[in-house]
């Protein structure tokens, strides 16, 4: 997948628990787990915003784009 989240460095560098964002976010512990560890399939912009905000971070901070070789 050539998209890969950094949300659990983005916890890490703020000391925050994922139940702690998902408490401050309004998602379920579950839905924002699917979002850290990649399989969540997307994300409204409205979730990406609220977990920006929480982490007072940009959405490059948390997305990163890796393109696929031809390896791969």
């Amino acid at each position: 997948m050539p998209i890969i989240v950094n949300l659990d460095v983005m916890l890490a560098k703020r000391k925050m628990r994922l139940k702690t964002l998902a408490d401050r976010v309004k998602l379920s512990e579950q839905n924002l787990s699917m979002i850290k560890t990649g399989k969540a399939k997307g994300m409204r912009f409205e979730t990406l915003s609220k977990i920006c905000d929480v982490l007072e971070c940009q959405p490059g901070d948390l997305l990163e784009y890796v393109p696929e070789t031809d390896e791969e």
